[in-house]
C-alpha cells in the first residue's frame, strides 16, 4: 500500500465542513492496526462511521438552502449530517484485505450527497515517541 493504513480515530475533512470529523471503525473484522480497529472501504456509514464536520456550507444541502433563503440569500451554515451513501473510493489498487473487503488507505476519498469530498487528514495510527 502506498499510503498508511487507516484505523479508528482517523481525522477526516469535508470540503464543505467547518471542522474536522472522525472515522469510527467498529471492531467487527477483528483486525487491528496500531492498536485500533482497521478500516476497510465499507466503513462509510453516516454517524456510525463518519462523524459530523461541525457545520455544513453546501448549497446542495436542503437545510442550508432553507436557512439561506430565510436569511434573504445570506449563506447560513447548518449542522452537518454526513450523507455518504457509497463506499470509500480507494486511492490506488488495494492489495490488503480487512475482513472481506479491501483496506482503506490514507489516499481514499468519500463523496457526500451534498457535494462534499471527504478526505483523510490523518490516518489514525499513533506511534509512541518513547520506546
Amino acid at each position: 500500500m502506498g499510503s498508511p493504513q487507516v484505523c479508528s480515530g482517523a481525522s477526516l475533512q469535508c470540503s464543505f465542513g467547518a471542522a474536522p470529523g472522525t472515522l469510527i471503525v467498529l471492531p467487527l473484522n477483528q483486525v487491528m492496526v496500531g492498536g485500533m480497529p482497521a478500516a476497510n472501504l465499507m466503513d462509510y456509514i453516516p454517524i456510525v462511521n463518519v462523524a459530523p464536520f461541525g457545520t455544513c456550507m453546501s448549497m446542495a444541502n436542503p437545510t442550508v438552502i432553507a436557512a439561506t433563503a430565510a436569511a434573504l440569500g445570506v449563506l447560513t451554515p447548518m449542522p452537518c449530517i454526513p450523507m455518504t451513501v457509497a463506499p470509500w473510493i480507494p486511492g490506488g489498487a488495494p492489495t490488503v484485505l480487512v475482513g472481506p473487503m479491501p483496506a482503506l488507505s490514507a489516499s481514499g476519498t468519500l463523496m457526500c450527497t451534498w457535494g462534499g469530498v471527504i478526505k483523510i487528514a490523518m490516518a489514525g495510527q499513533m506511534q509512541d515517541l518513547v520506546p
